[in-house]
């Protein structure tokens, strides 16, 4: 996990925007709302909050390793689905059984599903054992499409504190359209503490996990049906 960094972002709660507002029942004159408007910015009545953003850890660019017998295939990856939580930059916590919502002033540096997708991206095409791998939005053409769906990717609350990931993964056949492979991950990782970083921390332990399952279930895949 990598801090990126801090961003101030304006939003007072509703109490602190009547409280800086004129009498509800006051005649306002140009001269009223001058005064107003000075005295406010030297009471900070807009003070402003740093918020902090957060990114995956994702493998550096690397030259492939060689393999012995890498599958004569070329991968399309696709884009990953999911609910409009996750294509999103809020980190998401639930509680109290399907209740969930959003921290305000915690962010991802991307919407997850894009970072998941670029942390799939590169290890696939570090794992040399492809002819080539390239997104699907891409104009390149390939013998398989990867693509999948996102379910979970939240904090759960409670004793302890969990990170949890769902989501499933499809590997078709473009030239017979065939579903040729499927993979189902769920897990929860627990957090090394209550706050958002260690939650971050667990969730982004918990993706590597799932992605290195994605790569071990591919890779026997295509060993057991070589591409001709």
């Amino acid at each position: 996990m990598i801090l990126v960094k801090d961003a101030a972002k304006k939003r007072l709660p509703a109490i602190e925007k009547r409280a800086c507002g004129p009498p509800r029942f006051a005649k306002i004159t140009p001269l009223a709302l001058l005064t107003a408007a000075s005295l406010l910015s030297l009471i900070g009545c807009g003070a402003t909050r740093p918020s902090k953003y957060y990114q995956f850890t994702v493998p550096g660019e690397q030259t492939a390793t060689q393999n012995a017998d890498p599958a004569a295939a070329t991968l399309l990856l696709g884009p990953l689905l999911a609910s409009h939580l996750y294509r999103e930059d809020r980190i998401v916590y639930s509680a109290n059984g399907e209740q969930m919502g959003t921290y305000e002033y915690h962010r991802w540096a991307e919407p997850p599903t894009e970072m998941i997708e670029e942390v799939l991206l590169r290890n696939l095409r570090a794992s040399g054992r492809y002819k080539a791998v390239y997104m699907h939005r891409s104009d390149a053409t390939g013998d398989f499409a990867l693509r999948g769906r996102l379910y979970d990717f939240k904090e759960v609350s409670g004793s302890p504190i969990l990170a949890r990931v769902t989501f499933d993964m499809e590997l078709r056949d473009l030239k017979t359209g065939a579903t040729a492979w499927t993979h189902f991950y769920t897990h929860d990782e627990p957090a090394g503490g209550k706050d958002v970083p260690s939650i971050v921390a667990a969730l982004d332990r918990n993706v590597q996990a799932g992605v290195k399952e994605v790569l071990t279930g591919l890779e026997q895949y295509f060993a057991t049906h070589p591409v001709k």
